[in-house]
């Protein structure tokens, strides 16, 4: 059984700080991830509460233990662009195998308002998750790195 945390600003973060929730998501998400910098920045995107911005960090407990951390944005979009981006979800290594990564998505779907967004890599084996949880592909996502 899962506790959760739901952050939704700095002073929520009082079992776990800011800094060890990146550092998790760091170790966590392995090759699928991206350096602290940006997972910081898409922290602090979540937390914000200008027009447009804003989310949230659910971080979920095993035995008193963060076992999971997922990060939600907000798009301030809908219907083209769903309203929400599900960023980052990590489960401790220690626990994978569990089920814990479709319960901390569930409890996540249960707080969230409007469609939920998430990309994946193709060789991400937690794309069959995605799939089971009722995600669909609907767009192959391509990218152009402007140099200028």
């Amino acid at each position: 059984m899962l506790n959760y945390k739901l952050c939704n600003n700095e002073n929520d973060f009082n079992l776990t700080s800011i800094n060890e929730t990146v550092e998790f998501l760091h170790k966590h998400l392995e090759q699928f991830g991206d350096n602290p910098t940006d997972i910081r920045k898409c922290i602090d995107y979540a937390l914000q509460k200008d027009c447009g911005k804003g989310g949230f960090v659910l971080q979920a407990y095993y035995n008193a233990q963060l076992a999971g951390v997922l990060v939600m944005n907000n798009t301030g979009m809908s219907g083209y662009i769903p309203e929400n981006i599900l960023v980052y979800i990590a489960v401790d290594s220690k626990h994978r195998g569990k089920g814990f990564g479709a319960e901390i998505i569930k409890e996540a779907v249960k707080r969230t308002k409007g469609n939920i967004k998430l990309h994946v890599e193709y060789d991400n084996p937690a794309k069959r998750l995605y799939e089971r949880l009722g995600f669909t592909t609907k767009y192959a996502e391509m990218r152009f790195e402007n140099k200028k």
